[in-house]
């Protein structure tokens, strides 16, 4: 243990601390994906509007989305090693609950004890990846990220397979899940505590490394305000399809729910592929030249989704799923070295406010939904990427390496 301290002290990648932690994003937000995954069925049995679908989301995304900042900005004073696992016993209760819940009310209370676990979980989780990954900052964050895009990924199939044959209850089979990220955590936390008494040993040794120029106080207010917007795009566009586009595939397309998800996991899946690329591809040719690439190429695919056939609709769907996704954790690492002494803070406010656009994205796209129909809806957000284009006006970075 000594010696891997030591290493990613030097400026050396930990790899088995950022594979761990990559993992437990993985089943962290696995468990998230229940939520998702449980809409067909929600909407079917209960039969709850689009809009009460849409205030689950929120329910789950606010919450994670207003704590993540404030648990981020808290640990960057004092860091909290052992809130890991404690988020996830949290994530724990919210899965027993939903899983038994036998009303609205009781479902929208058990995914706000998600929402706590998920807000508790990605600062520090980030926090970890970024301790653990020496000058290999984009591609400790992109493992770390892929992590959590794989374990959304798997809404559909958690849909298809496991919720639609077994309904409501078959979320109980995710108490092993949380049973399994709380033990892992507890072991990366110990590793944690004793890097933390490792860097106070070599307080005022460290040398930051950052790919940024030099950055004035305005400066760096511009470049977090279009990494927001970016993020709000984004966010807003992917909760569409991975909530409410299995309603336009059955309503446009006649297909079921289990073929339909099979669509959305296809977008989730090369999404989470486009979020392990966007890491490494960002260390070698540039944060800001990934960013860009990611927010230029989805463009005419989106805007075209809505009007192509079947058949087309995989292409399309695969590739906006890898290019929109190539620079999510790529922005986390460009807020973190525009302001690198919050690391958690800004880990809490670039995916805290992904998880806040989802939640505001589910409320308007239901309530969309509910108003002018499924068809005009996806027309209407097919026009969002266009919004991601302020990127270009972000300061431009370069490689760095181990000094």
């Amino acid at each position: 243990m000594a010696k891997s301290i030591s290493s990613s002290m030097a400026g050396n990648p930990v790899y088995p601390v950022m594979f761990a932690i990559g993992a437990c994003h993985l089943l962290n937000d696995s468990l998230q994906a229940v939520i998702p995954a449980m809409f067909p069925i929600l909407e079917k049995d209960l039969g709850l509007t689009f809009t009460q679908l849409g205030l689950i989301a929120f329910a789950l995304n606010i919450v994670a989305s207003l704590l993540q900042p404030v648990i981020g900005f808290i640990s960057d004073k004092k860091p909290m090693p052992f809130a890991l696992p404690f988020g996830m016993a949290s994530s724990f209760l919210g899965m027993a609950g939903l899983a038994f819940a036998p009303e609205y009310w009781m479902i929208l209370l058990s995914v706000v004890f998600l929402g706590f676990g998920s807000a508790v979980f990605h600062p520090e989780g980030s926090r970890v990846s970024y301790m653990a990954a020496g000058t290999k900052r984009g591609l400790s964050q992109s493992i770390f990220q892929v992590g959590g895009n794989s374990g959304q990924a798997l809404a559909p199939l958690i849909s298809a397979f496991i919720l639609v044959p077994l309904g409501q209850k078959g979320a109980a089979l995710f108490l092993f899940v949380a049973a399994l990220g709380i033990f892992i955590l507890s072991k990366i936390s110990v590793w944690y505590k004793e890097e933390l008494a490792q860097q106070k040993l070599q307080k005022g040794k460290k040398v930051r490394l950052s790919s940024l120029p030099a950055l004035t106080k305005k400066q760096v207010g511009a470049a977090l305000a279009l990494l927001l917007i970016i993020i709000f795009a984004r966010s807003f566009y992917v909760t569409n399809m991975t909530s409410f586009y299995i309603f336009h595939l059955m309503e446009a397309y006649g297909l079921t729910i289990q073929t339909g998800q099979l669509y959305i996991f296809l977008f989730l899946a090369v999404g989470a592929a486009g979020t392990f690329f966007g890491g490494p591809l960002a260390d070698r040719i540039g944060r800001k030249n990934v960013i860009v690439l990611s927010l230029l190429v989805p463009i005419p695919l989106a805007m075209a989704l809505p009007y192509v056939p079947l058949f087309a609709v995989l292409i399309l769907l695969a590739l906006i799923g890898f290019f929109i996704m190539l620079s999510f954790s790529v922005t986390v690492v460009y807020a973190q070295e525009l302001v690198p002494s919050k690391i958690g803070t800004m880990s809490g406010l670039t995916v805290g406010l992904a998880f806040g656009m989802g939640a505001i994205g589910g409320v308007v796209i239901g309530i969309l939904m509910d108003s002018i129909g499924v068809y005009e809806t996806m027309v209407v957000v097919s026009f969002l990427p266009i919004i991601g284009l302020v990127g270009l006006g972000l300061p431009r970075d370069r490689r760095i390496t181990a000094s």
